[in-house]
């Protein structure tokens, strides 16, 4: 099992320096200039960039100098670690890259997307990753201090950009990705920039396989998880197979597995039993079942609009989804995490009652098929009243 590291001797960030200079350091008053995409895509064809690149540099130091240290409800804290970046959706469907006349940035990256989700589903969450010293890593530290998103251990890198995805959008909403993360911050995060303090209090420790790609943050991501479980706090995990960043599909599947014994609660879909399996049916239980380790508290299968399936050592079953007019299903799997750790959190008996677990998952459901309504991740989160009154709409 990957997460056997020795346990790390990390000094607070009051008495460490490193850690002080990371968060708060200083940059160019200059930078609302700065190029941030090294691309073959031109800046011109991506809609209201230009104003965004024009900000002026007060408004990076808001949001740079801003500490994001929201009290903290250790009872129901969820703590997401890992990737945040910036999403660029076309904003026409069924295009390639190369013909898609513009594009709309969104702030996405799973773990963020779900420590967002969260947030605007009234739970108490953090986020622990690294980010750009640029105008869009400022963004993106706005978004988690706009939704309420504890950020106290998010770093910034001046020598690594921040992490951008393009989002080919199919005609059915599904989409493809081409990333630039040559390395971008989020691979540099390293152990000793951890806030432990923060991962040791939470009730859930929320990780994907992404930040297990690459070093330093492989080994930052083994350590994290290793305190976490080590405070007895619990480990979901959704892998989050992104095949094109992995240097083979081997590589992948095998940084997958390694960490899988220890989280207590998986989500994957159809796509990813298969990958895991090689190529063995996703539908069958028999296949799921190889899957769940014997640790393992709760697995989830996502099957977009046709909902869920749940797998415990006590019992099994389907949940179904609601029925939408899909436009963009980036996020939706972060969302229907969301959904349901926010629940978990509160109550972690959930667990072992099937009848309140089915219910937690309806509502799950609803939180990822509302998602795919908009453009974008984090911008189409859903609100706790939006879902209830989504499921209010489904009863009648």
């Amino acid at each position: 099992m990957a997460l056997h590291a020795a346990a790390p001797c990390i000094r607070g960030p009051a008495s460490n320096p490193q850690l002080q200079s990371r968060k708060f350091s200083s940059f160019p008053l200059a930078c609302g200039r700065r190029r941030c995409i090294r691309a073959a895509i031109s800046l011109s064809a991506i809609s209201s960039c230009s104003s965004f690149l024009d900000r002026r540099s007060r408004d990076c130091i808001k949001a740079l100098s801003a500490s994001n240290d929201l009290p903290i409800d250790n009872s129901s804290l969820v703590v997401c670690f890992g990737e945040m970046l910036i999403d660029f959706v076309p904003t026409t469907n069924g295009l390639s890259l190369s013909e898609a006349p513009a594009f709309k940035k969104a702030p996405g990256g799973a773990p963020a997307n779900v420590a967002v989700g969260i947030a605007r589903l009234g739970g108490q969450s953090a986020f622990i990753g690294k980010v750009g010293e640029d105008e869009f890593g400022y963004m993106l530290a706005d978004i988690l201090k706009k939704n309420n998103v504890n950020s106290q251990g998010m770093r910034f890198d001046s020598g690594a950009r921040t992490a951008l995805a393009f989002v080919t959008l199919r005609n059915d909403g599904e989409r493809e990705f081409m990333f630039y993360r040559n390395p971008s911050a989020d691979m540099l995060l390293e152990e000793g920039e951890l806030d432990f303090d923060i991962i040791r209090k939470a009730k859930i420790f929320h990780y994907g396989s992404i930040s297990l790609i690459t070093e330093p943050c492989k080994s930052a991501h083994v350590a994290a998880a290793k305190a976490a479980k080590d405070a007895g706090v619990l480990l979901s995990y959704d892998p989050n197979l992104r095949l094109p960043l992995w240097p083979s599909a081997e590589s992948a599947r095998e940084g997958i597995l390694s960490i899988w014994d220890a989280a207590d609660i998986i989500k994957i879909n159809e796509e990813e039993i298969s990958f895991l399996t090689r190529g063995e049916n996703p539908y069958d239980d028999a296949v799921v079942h190889k899957l769940f380790h014997p640790n393992l508290k709760l697995l989830l299968v996502t099957e977009g609009p046709n909902g869920c399936r749940y797998y415990s050592k006590d019992f099994n079953g389907r949940v179904h989804g609601l029925k939408v007019e899909p436009v963009d299903t980036t996020g939706a799997g972060d969302a229907f995490v969301a959904g349901l750790l926010s629940q978990l959190a509160t109550d972690v008996s959930l667990l072992k009652d099937e009848d309140r677990l089915r219910e937690a998952l309806k509502f799950a459901n609803a939180c990822g098929a509302l998602t795919v309504t908009e453009r974008g991740a984090i911008p189409a989160l859903p609100t706790r009243e939006a879902v209830l009154n989504a499921l209010l709409n489904v009863i009648a």
